[in-house]
């Protein structure tokens, strides 16, 4: 990169989408209003060449995309509406080319507009060996809709919105280490490189109305149930004969898709709870929507544990998962 003004004028959006945007990018910071009837909500993500992603398994458009797609489920998982995204980048002197890099934004841009989102502002800089992507979004969720991991209480159902371990399978399939295949294997790929934020399903939970606990899926299901048990100081008991799979996964022995379900991660569905007694309510929520849901378990006394349930037997889960700062996952 020769200018980095020249850069930031070539990735500035040629158009708005959002109301609340006062002033965006070519000031010293963004100007927007938010009406008050409305929670906001900010979070941010950092993903790092070598650690996150590589591009023998990801082109520039699809890490992109992905960047800021982590941070979309993060608003849907507090049932909000994503409004902005800043982005920074810290670019090796060496490695990638101008193109590249725009194919970057290119995939970014395109997550973006698909969920009406403007890009507001970021930085530039360089970097001496990797490339590194730091997204923080903006989103917005109606007042005292809080849909926080700790609002579970035992008696409470547990529930996906969505399939898990595909996007494990589809990484296993990238990085060579399964050669078993199936006419499923490319979703799977495609669950790893360009996932999908469950934002409308995070939307119809906040509009239920109901006491709902919530969190997203990035490092497995058994890491995310730790966490709303930890948080809501309750047990969660997952049942593995209705986790939902892929289509596809039983080409694989138990002992795989259980790993990959349990403890791959990036799948990017939400994981909660709610009362029983509102459980049909939103389960027909979601028929209505035509969005799948699915009953996994159910939340008990306890102390932050969480259990599987496998036929006649009750195992503990450990809270594995992917870990920044630790040599074991």
């Amino acid at each position: 990169m020769k200018d980095e003004f020249e850069f930031i004028r070539s990735i500035k959006p040629a158009y708005t989408k959002r109301e609340e945007l006062i002033e965006g990018i070519g000031d010293d910071a963004a100007l927007y209003r938010v009406a008050s009837e409305w929670d906001e909500i900010a979070c941010v993500d950092t993903m790092v060449e070598g650690v996150h992603f590589t591009r023998d398994t990801m082109t520039p458009e699809q890490i992109g995309s992905k960047a800021l797609a982590v941070n979309i489920s993060d608003i849907a998982a507090m049932g909000g509406v994503p409004l902005f995204y800043l982005v920074s980048i810290s670019i090796p002197k060496t490695g990638w080319s101008d193109e590249e890099l725009e194919q970057v934004y290119r995939g970014l841009h395109a997550i973006g507009n698909e969920f009406e989102m403007d890009m507001i502002g970021g930085d530039t800089v360089s970097s001496r060996d990797a490339l590194t992507i730091s997204v923080t979004a903006i989103g917005k969720v109606e007042r005292e809709r809080k849909l926080l991991r700790k609002n579970a209480v035992a008696g409470d159902v547990v529930f996906l919105t969505g399939a898990v371990g595909g996007s494990a399978a589809g990484l296993s399939y990238l990085l060579k280490e399964t050669e078993l295949e199936n006419p499923n294997t490319q979703s799977y790929i495609k669950a790893n490189q360009t996932p999908y934020p469950h934002v409308k399903a995070g939307r119809l939970l906040s509009k239920s109305g109901c006491r709902v606990a919530l969190n997203d899926v990035s490092d497995g299901i058994a890491s995310e149930a730790h966490e709303i048990a930890e948080a809501s100081n309750v047990s969660i008991v997952l049942e593995e004969q209705y986790l939902p799979r892929p289509e596809g996964f039983d080409a694989y022995s138990s002992e795989q898709r259980l790993d990959w379900m349990l403890y791959g991660g990036e799948d990017f569905v939400l994981i909660g709870t709610v009362s029983e007694s509102d459980w049909d309510k939103i389960e027909q929520l979601f028929t209505n929507q035509n969005e799948p849901i699915y009953k996994i378990g159910y939340v008990a006394e306890g102390d932050g544990s969480v259990h599987l349930v496998n036929k006649e037997n009750k195992y503990i889960l450990d809270k594995k998962g992917y870990n920044h700062f630790s040599s074991e996952e």
